[in-house]
């Protein structure tokens, strides 16, 4: 029986390869010999030094674990060290989770939710800190050390129902270590008393396929009972504020961070969107497109709305930009805002225009300038426009900025010039025009006009509403006058 224990025990170390070289490596002598003088706990004393425990977390573990046999207690390890660490090479992605999901808790903390915090500030404390939350031997040892009942747990009829009850609700086998790393207690719930209860409470909102797998994906705390408890006052305090529920059910699925905020801390949020005239739906649609404004803190918001304040925007329009583009108040300044009026000045657009501009089309804060903006002015000036054009058409007509290559411009431009016979200086006059639907609205009135061989600006072709337009070019609704 030693000399199996110890062969085992061979094994996972090959297996576990990547331990910490500050853990001596032990001769399968000195195994065998340290492991006989161990005959009071079965060797799995040293079975725990030997995946990289100190002695006296050894210890403390080992009581723990004194009713498992060591040839049980190897395999074990080894599959529960696989489900946590099956990918080591994250680049960090679990820590910045994990530090978003701290920063943004304001409510007490339950039991389970305290043991985990603990086990986070435990690898914070190691050398790479809460970056090697899930690579390494050592994120593995300080998880034995906080959850030693880890080990307790029967693969077969526990952990492996846990996996694939996991995989069942939509929680990719790849993404199984995320929702385990980061809520470790999800491993000690019992699927039919815990887990299904705690899950209903979100799926009676979320009905779609898969969306409580996401979202546990994001947020594994939300099977704690204290963001439980928590879930129930905040839709309490969204219903008081006369948000449409729908709303703020897609706002949880996108960030259930949320989850983790105090109604204390939302509602100083939601007390600033209030002053710039947003309220009841329009402060749904805001949260169900950047919920992430919600666990901003006021000053950083306040910022930004000083900053568009200072363009020349009044407080109305800064609201209707909050309604219209929310994702604008949640960027940097410095890295982004600033940088988008540098580009708008760049190109052309002046101080005294910019409030038209941004005004027209707020989306220009939030456009990528290397993948979109650019490429939309290069396309312009390629087709025959000058740079001097180009700005005049932005100053003119703003949204013309959003517009895609591939799906606006260059249709438009083709019918323009190819079918049309007009020269492209044409939208310099009239940019509005690339805003129209090529087949529903651009395409039948040049048809018409054509068939009645009337010429006319575009403009004088687009501008009009279907009324105006019959009554000018197809002697629909003129009044006949008899001759006097």
């Amino acid at each position: 029986m030693l000399m199996g224990s110890v062969s085992d025990l061979d094994e996972w170390n090959s297996w576990s390869s990547s331990s910490d070289a500050a853990v001596p490596r032990l001769t399968f002598r000195d195994k065998v010999y340290q492991m006989a003088q161990q005959k009071g706990d079965k060797g799995i004393l040293p079975f725990l030094e030997s995946i990289g425990l100190s002695l006296s977390s050894a210890m403390h573990v080992a009581r723990y674990l004194s009713s498992q046999p060591l040839p049980a207690l190897i395999p074990k390890v080894k599959y529960v060290r696989e489900i946590f660490f099956s990918n080591s090479a994250d680049g960090g992605h679990l820590g910045r989770v994990a530090r978003r999901m701290m920063m943004n808790l304001s409510i007490p903390v339950d039991e389970d939710l305290q043991q985990t915090l603990s086990f986070f500030e435990k690898i914070q404390a190691r050398r790479g800190g809460l970056d090697s939350l899930g690579a390494g031997d050592a994120s593995f040892r300080h998880l034995i050390e906080s959850f030693p009942r880890l080990l307790l747990l029967p693969v077969e009829s526990h952990v492996k129902p846990m996996v694939e009850f996991l995989e069942d609700i939509g929680i990719p086998r790849g993404k199984l270590r995320n929702v385990f790393l980061l809520f470790p207690p999800i491993l000690f719930l019992d699927i039919e008393k815990d887990i299904k209860p705690r899950l209903w409470v979100y799926e009676k909102e979320n009905k779609r396929d898969n969306d409580l797998g996401r979202m546990l994906v994001k947020y594994p705390w939300m099977l704690s009972t204290g963001i439980q408890a928590n879930y129930v006052e905040i839709l309490s305090f969204f219903d008081k504020e006369k948000v449409p529920k729908a709303a703020f059910n897609r706002a949880i699925k996108s960030w259930p961070h949320l989850l983790g905020c105090s109604t204390v801390k939302l509602k100083l949020m939601v007390d600033q969107f209030g002053e710039l005239g947003i309220k009841n739906k329009k402060l749904g649609q805001v949260i169900a497109t950047s919920p992430q404004l919600l666990v901003q803190k006021p000053p950083e918001f306040l910022q930004v709305v000083d900053f568009l304040k200072d363009l020349g925007l009044d407080e109305e329009t800064v609201g209707r930009m909050l309604a219209r583009c929310p994702e604008i108040f949640a960027t940097n300044i410095e890295k982004t805002l600033k940088k988008k009026l540098e580009f708008l000045y760049g190109i052309g657009v002046t101080k005294s225009h910019l409030p038209r501009v941004v005004k027209k089309y707020p989306e220009v804060f939030v456009c990528d300038i290397d993948k979109a903006l650019r490429p939309r002015l290069n396309y312009l000036t390629k087709i025959g426009l000058s740079s001097r054009d180009v700005a005049f058409m932005v100053r003119r007509f703003s949204p013309l900025l959003g517009y895609s290559i591939e799906e606006v411009l260059r249709p438009k431009v083709d019918f323009l010039v190819k079918t049309m016979e007009k020269p492209i200086s044409d939208v310099v006059d009239y940019p509005r025009y690339f805003s129209y639907s090529l087949e529903k609205k651009i395409e039948p009135r040049y048809r018409a006009l054509k068939g009645r061989n009337q010429q006319c600006s575009l403009k004088d072709m687009l501008g009009k509403n279907d009324e105006e337009f019959a009554a000018q070019f197809m002697g629909v609704g003129r009044i006949l006058v008899p001759p006097s």
